[in-house]
């Protein structure tokens, strides 16, 4: 029998078990000079508009225009949206989803669905838009594989409403028929209209970390129609599940006839994105609905063969299915013909406004009447015909939408979901999924939304870094022991994706549509954004920080794109007992047995082999790849990309912080005692000789010289990595990937220490001619890719020299600590060799600093910088291909005495910089601010008889002077780290920023730029925007998050949380100016500089942003602290919480916020997640901020039931150690 549903989140009944829907219920409100009476709907909307800065009495002694209207046939009452005491509606609703009321009549915004279907689901990615029924686009792996076709942002606000997911309701009541279509923006309510709205549909939007719901109350029509997304979690197949229910909300039952799904669906057929796009009349040719069953309950989109005119043709089998059916309480469901044939839904109307076909016909007729799939872009529309809902009554129509690869597995996969309760079960389970992955950084305080945001930047973050898993657990020992103390225990991260969306349209991103899910990140977003990955599951140990050190490169660049790490098993015999183990019969273990020994895996993979070679395995999933991976060796993989950025080092110095917040003594194993490879790519950095280009300037009447094509693809190092191709299957070996030594030797290996003073010493070699920044040498700029010109202008950076102060500094605390001498390869001591001896004839060359600096750089400067130069060059050449295997080994103290010679030089520039100064509009270069970038205007060169590829002159350089710019926010940021330690520092800088054009008054937030004004395009494309908009001046989230986070690392900590809740941080940004949820993150909000007002404080760019890695950091001080765990004076581990918490959050007036809780005795408490695991609850008896001190005692509650008190703020090294171990520990009491 069909089923309904009592109201939109109601329980599933039966028609005859429903009773009406209750009549609203009213509660007395008193204004003044009056007494009102106001249904909760009402309630609801004055509460809104309260929130969004409209007066509340106003509207109810004026017209209810933006109030839905409650007439004698509809009772409209969202009961899940929470309504506070004061009338006001919260932004959150009782499942912590963000409500957003009048969503398509709001700005734009784009969003996702996070694409996480568990680690043994397979995930769909999906992108929504504040516009019709949200999905603009979804399929599997890439936009290259859509059922919904991609679209940039501007395009999708345009086209989701009529290519998307569409509802046609036809119906009668009290013998009158009607025809609507829920979510149509023909009538969607104009808030800037003064006429009369009451007539339109309320809509209100409902964001969740892992689903998000759309639903409109349609007074007019006594219906209200919601639709829930999510991606189908743990399953062996993937699928994108809507969940689309009618509720009879009028006063007499309802006849009801539906169409609903998709306008259009694309097939399978190879990668189409560029297709659908380019040629998508001549792409339909190959299009056709085929069915997998009887009927049209099953229709299979795909086309005949891949397109293309090659010798060699693809037949294509995989297919989109799409199925549907009506919930039922009792029984299994029973699937809905699908409406296939867009001509019988939209008739002539090509435009997809109308849907003339249904209005014309019953769906009846629609069913009767043939259907054509063939040589179109199809449709998939469920079918449901004259139900009859009570009031109070629902229905509910669940569609799948996914991918098989025939036919035949499409009916198995019906009988599946039809099941009663499946659909309820997984809806459910997709957000206790979420749920459980954000409770990672579970957070109790008195502001809700502040704990909302923690557990989506949580999620966001491991989004763009992944979320380590541990693999390798095979017994109690592997448990308690983390990546370095035991070789089977291994780190694999999943759910990571470069950010590419809607609105980031550039990055073309991948899922894997398996197993353990991941695709490629770049460089910079992966190492930001893992830096606190150690803190949330300590187990990881030191695998971050060795992987990306094992990425520097010889010559102290790093690869682009990281990639997940892959396994081997190197013994063959020990594949052969873990397949014999693992699977029930022979044939089984022969074919386990040759893909373990067939090269490299990752988990995924090797789970998909499994199931399209049909080996049966018989234990547990997770049991088995924990069993082949405790025997794995593992291998960090990436790929070259394209050019060298400037900051991928910037880094390091971050996740050693982190490991070192946690492991402590671990320091010395880690860096002297470990072996790290060279990643060796196929691109090599030209000298100056081969990439300083005479070229005509913009004008055309005189010359200036270029750095051009600074990089190049070198054929030698394509050819060195094709020596490692089998000839078998023609792959490359991951071999290939690191450097060797020459002859066919070995991968060569140096430790940590000496990668990082190999690094430190390069960055050294690469300061420019002025001795200020680090020149952008490799063809790209550093963090703001924006100033992508930068490079062609010789430009250099001073953030870099900044981070190379910070590297320096920790590689000579570490010789100095451990005394041990640090091994390199003989290549590169010969250029330090160099680079000391230029250093000793620039200090017997009499130069002297001079009391006023010239923008021409020194001659003595210039030479010195030019032997260096030379030197460096002479380095890389050397080792271009190979390390001859020779190396020279320095004593601590001599490594030591240098970095303190580099380390003056250093200071001597980063003072010269301050005196050089800005230069930008309204900026006399006095300010003070550490300047960001300079570039360098060869001002006399001569030729050198070689020509670039196009045929322009190269020169070499005989002298320069120095270019300066707009002061940028990053220059202080990274400044701060150098005199962290001095608050007075810190501050001085604060108020110098605040008092600056970096300080967007308006807005009370920081821009990414002073004015561009008046600067040359030769920048890079910021130069391209306009003022307030993406990189030109506007509010960029991630760095304004990375400045806040050295305040507060700094000791300001009343200028950090007025900072933060007077708008510069989320979630205390203005709701209605931020225009999406106050949860998420953007990547830059549009300034008060830009022209139309209407934008400022409008986020743009979703989620995926290096500001959740900066939001981790501010938590994990905010809540734990720096250094959890030390070093006592004893050299024993010892832990202590000193959190940098304010009063507020224990106790807050704002009415918007929680009631406080109190323990037993009537101390203030909140509560937080550490490490992923042990839960902490802080006591306060006096109420006041807890700003960097230490709890008067703790009380740490062991699993074995024991409690163990201590006196003071430091816990002591065994239970220290247990707290570090996680698994002992049930829950920590700290009291202050």
């Amino acid at each position: 029998m069909q089923s309904y549903q009592n109201g939109p989140e109601g329980g599933t009944k039966s028609a005859n078990e429903v009773a009406p829907l209750i009549e609203d219920d009213y509660t007395e409100f008193h204004a003044p000079g009056r007494q009102v009476f106001l249904s909760s709907s009402v309630k609801l909307v004055l509460g809104i508009l309260a929130i969004s800065g409209i007066g509340t009495l106003a509207l109810i002694t004026g017209n209810f225009r933006n109030a839905p209207i409650i007439d004698q046939n509809a009772s409209i009452v969202p009961k899940d949206v929470e309504v506070s005491s004061d009338g006001t509606l919260k932004l959150f609703d009782a499942a912590d989803r963000y409500v957003l009321e009048d969503y398509d009549a709001k700005p734009t915004f784009s969003s996702f669905l996070p694409a996480v279907a568990g680690v043994y689901g397979k995930p769909v990615w999906s992108f929504y838009v504040n516009r019709g029924q949200g999905v603009a686009s979804f399929g599997f792996v890439s936009k290259d594989y859509p059922i919904l076709e991609f679209n940039a942002a501007n395009k999708a606000y345009q086209l989701t409403p009529y290519i998307g997911f569409r509802t046609f309701v036809k119906g009668t009541r009290d013998g009158k028929e009607f025809i609507t279509e829920p979510f149509s923006p023909a009538t969607t309510r104009d808030l800037d209209s003064t006429d009369d709205q009451d007539t339109l549909p309320k809509r209100i939007m409902f964001v969740g970390a892992n689903e998000f719901e759309i639903r409109e109350m349609d007074a007019a029509h006594g219906l209200t129609t919601s639709v829930k997304y999510i991606v189908l979690p743990e399953e062996t197949f993937g699928a994108l599940v809507r969940r689309t229910n009618i509720t009879n909300t009028g006063k007499s039952p309802v006849t009801l006839s539906v169409l609903d799904g998709l306008a259009q669906v694309e097939p399978v057929g190879g990668a189409i994105d560029w297709a659908l796009k380019n040629m998508g009349r001549t792409l339909e040719g190959w299009m056709g609905v085929y069915q997998a069953g009887e009927g049209t309950t099953m229709p299979y989109y795909r086309m005949s063969t891949e397109p293309g005119d090659a010798a060699s043709v693809k037949i294509e089998l995989a297919g989109h299915y799409v199925l549907s059916f009506l919930e039922e309480s009792d029984s299994n469901s029973t699937l809905l013909p699908i409406v296939y044939d867009s001509n019988a839904v939209f008739g002539r109307d090509t435009t997809l406004l109308e849907p003339d076909g249904l209005k014309s016909s019953s769906v009846s007729d629609i069913l009767s009447r043939p259907q054509y799939g063939q040589a179109r872009t199809s449709s998939a529309f469920a079918t449901v015909e004259e139900i009859t809902l009570q009031p109070g009554e629902s229905l509910s129509i669940a569609s799948f939408y996914g991918k098989t690869d025939h036919i035949e597995e499409v009916e198995p996969i019906a009988n599946h979901i039809i099941r009663m309760g499946y659909v309820e079960e997984k809806f459910q389970l997709a957000r206790d999924m979420i749920n459980e992955l954000t409770s990672s950084v579970e957070t109790n305080t008195t502001n809700h939304l502040f704990d909302g945001a923690v557990k989506q930047m949580f999620l966001d973050n491991s989004l763009r870094g992944g979320i380590p898993m541990i693999l390798g657990d095979v017994d109690a020992s592997a448990k308690y022991s983390n990546y370095d103390e035991d070789e089977r225990v291994k780190v694999f991260h999943v759910f990571s994706r470069i950010h590419g969306d809607l609105e980031r349209d550039y990055n073309a991103f991948y899922i894997d549509d398996t197993y353990f899910s991941q695709g490629q990140g770049n460089f910079r977003d992966v190492a930001q954004n893992r830096r606190d990955d150690v803190t949330f599951t300590p187990r990881i140990g030191s695998f971050d920080v060795q992987m990306f050190l094992a990425f520097i490169q010889a010559d102290a660049y790093e690869p682009l794109t990281v990639e997940a790490v892959i396994y081997f098993i190197n013994d063959k015999n020990v594949a052969a007992q873990i397949a014999a183990e693992s699977t029930g019969d022979p044939k089984s273990a022969e074919v386990l047995t040759n893909v373990l020994n067939g090269g490299p895996f990752r988990p995924g993979q090797l789970f998909q082999l499994i199931d399209s070679l049909g080996i049966i395995i018989t234990t547990p999933k997770e049991q088995f790849i924990d069993k082949i991976v405790s025997a794995s060796t593992d291998l960090p993989m990436a790929t070259f990309g394209q050019g060298y950025w400037g900051d991928h080092w910037d880094y390091y110095i971050d996740l050693i912080n982190s490991y070192l917040a946690i492991y402590p003594d671990g320091e010395e194993t880690l860096m002297y005692d470990r072996e790290l490879r060279y990643f060796f790519s196929t691109a090599t950095v030209k000298p100056r000789s081969e990439k300083y280009v005479l070229t005509l300037t913009f004008d055309g009447k005189s010359y200036h010289v270029l750095q051009l094509d600074a990089t190049e693809f070198d054929t030698d190092k394509e050819a060195e990595q094709d020596r490692f191709r089998s000839k078998k299957t023609g792959i490359v070996s991951f071999d290939a990937s690191w450097q060797r030594t020459k002859d066919g030797g070995s991968a060569f290996t140096s430790s940590p220490i000496a990668k990082l003073f190999l690094l430190g010493s390069i960055k050294f070699a690469t300061r420019d001619a002025y001795g200020m920044g680090i020149e952008y040498e490799g063809g790209r700029p550093g963090w703001n890719d924006a100033m992508n010109g930068l490079p062609g202008m010789v430009g250099s950076g001073m953030p870099e020299t900044f981070e190379l102060h910070q590297l320096l500094t920790y590689v000579k605390r570490v010789v100095d600590t451990y005394g041990r001498p640090v091994v390199v390869p003989a290549e590169l001591g010969e250029m330090i060799t160099s680079v000391n001896d230029a250093l000793d004839e620039l200090e017997a060359s009499g130069f002297v600093e001079p009391e006023e600096l010239s923008f021409d750089v020194p001659h003595d400067l210039f030479t010195y910088w030019d032997k260096v130069a030379t030197a460096r060059e002479k380095y890389r050449s050397e080792v271009q291909y190979y390390f001859s295997g020779e190396t020279e080994e320095y004593t601590a103290k001599a490594v030591s005495k240098m970095i303190d010679r580099w380390l003056r030089e250093i200071e001597i520039g980063i003072q010269r910089a301050l005196k050089i100064g800005s230069d930008g509009y309204e900026d006399d270069g006095k300010s003070g601010i550490p300047p960001s970038y300079f570039a360098y205007n060869i001002t006399s060169w001569e030729l050198n008889g070689l020509t670039n590829a196009v045929g322009l002159p190269l020169v070499n350089a005989k002298s320069m002077s120095v270019l300066r710019f707009p002061l940028f926010l990053e220059g202080p940021t990274r400044y701060m780290k150098t005199v962290i330690n001095d608050s007075a520092a810190v501050s001085d800088i604060y108020q110098k920023v605040r008092k600056s054009g970096l300080r967007d008054d308006e807005l009370g937030m920081y821009y990414v730029s002073a004015s561009l004004k008046g600067q040359s395009y030769d920048m890079g494309r910021m130069m391209a925007f306009s003022p307030g908009w993406l990189e030109n001046q506007s509010i960029w989230m991630h760095m304004s998050y990375k400045y806040y986070l050295e305040l507060l690392r700094g000791k300001l900590y009343d200028k950090f949380f007025d900072e933060m809740r007077g708008g510069g941080m989320l979630p205390y940004m203005d709701p209605v100016r931020y225009g999406r949820s106050l949860m998420e993150c953007s990547s830059f909000l549009a300034s008060s500089a830009f022209p139309d007002p209407s934008y400022h404080g409008r986020g743009f760019s979703a989620r995926l942003s290096g500001s959740t890695a900066e939001f981790l950091s501010i938590w994990k001080l905010i809540f734990i602290g720096a250094n959890p765990f030390f070093l006592d004076d004893e050299g024993k581990l010892s832990f202590s919480l000193k959190p940098v918490i304010p009063s507020w959050m224990f106790e807050d007036d704002d009415p918007n916020s929680a009631e406080p809780t109190y323990d037993a005795d009537g101390n203030l408490t909140i509560s937080f997640k550490l490490f992923a695991h042990i839960p902490v609850t802080y006591h306060s008896k006096q109420g006041g901020d807890l700003f960097g001190i230490a709890p008067n005692g703790y009380k740490v509650h062991l699993n074995d039931g024991s409690v163990q008190e201590i006196s003071g703020g430091v816990i002591s090294s065994e239970l220290a150690d247990k707290i570090r171990r996680i698994w002992d520990v049930k829950s920590i009491d700290a009291y202050f």
